[in-house]
């Protein structure tokens, strides 16, 4: 069984001793709760702290996004030989890099190149808008994010990526797919990637939902087959919630 995984996007909440704080927090009630990886991706200024806080805990540290040069002239940019050593994973193409940041498809791509070049593993977000939503254009839209992002990524990187499925039009709005909706499209992700690296690849990769996940509607999303586990935005931002999303994934695989 591939085993579910929890990220925390903090986006942009949690000052550095705040973010300290909380994982410090966070440790106690996550030490029980092995079944399931469990990630926290503070702002970048915070990542220090927290990985120091976390160095001697299994709560991994991730990056919300990475630059794909090693250096240059690219102003607030990070590069990811600058988060080597410092985080496990980076979120790449999260859909508000692609639209407050104008990333595209091809960075994307090249981000995800650089970020397994430099040893860190990726949670690639792909998800479509509302707009393509309901013109029932969501399963082209989503596979052609899917090849775009892995264009020329080898077979024997997979097992580093992780992908997030995340529909714009539910992240922050409180609206969500259904746990049914959204087994449909990421197993349409594991088709496309089955297409591209054959079924024993795509069976072996983690797809993650996200977009207004909580503990009420957790087990939901967790009990479809295709999904192993959550990229998670305002639930993560609370002790007890993000703890109850990581049991109750764990509860729902039926992993306690």
């Amino acid at each position: 069984m591939r085993t579910p995984i929890i990220a925390g996007n903090w986006k942009m909440y949690k000052t550095p001793q705040e973010a300290v704080d909380f994982v410090n927090a966070l440790k106690e009630p996550l030490k029980s709760l092995t079944a399931a990886e469990r990630v926290v991706c503070p702002p970048y200024v915070a990542l220090p702290g927290v990985a120091e806080a976390l160095k001697d805990s299994e709560i991994a540290v991730g990056a919300q996004d990475a630059h794909w040069e090693e250096e240059g002239a690219y102003t607030s940019q990070i590069a990811p030989g600058m988060l080597a050593g410092l985080v496990k994973y980076v979120i790449i193409g999260h859909s508000e890099t692609r639209q407050y940041q104008g990333v595209t498809d091809e960075m994307v791509n090249r981000k995800l190149k650089a970020a397994l070049r430099h040893g860190l593993r990726p949670i690639v977000a792909v998800g479509e808008s509302l707009e393509i939503n309901e013109a029932g254009q969501t399963r082209d839209f989503v596979a052609n994010q899917i090849r775009a992002a892995f264009d020329g990524v080898p077979a024997d990187d997979l097992a580093q990526i992780v992908v997030a499925y995340e529909p714009i039009w539910a992240i922050g709005t409180g609206k969500s797919a259904s746990g049914e909706q959204a087994n449909t499209i990421i197993g349409a992700v594991r088709a496309t990637l089955a297409e591209l690296y054959g079924e024993a690849h795509a069976e072996q990769m983690r797809i993650q939902y996200g977009g207004s996940v909580k503990p009420e509607n957790m087990a939901e999303f967790m009990s479809q087959p295709h999904i192993d586990g959550a990229l998670v935005g305002g639930a993560s931002l609370k002790v007890d919630s993000f703890v109850a999303l990581v049991r109750i994934a764990i509860e729902a695989k039926g992993l306690s």
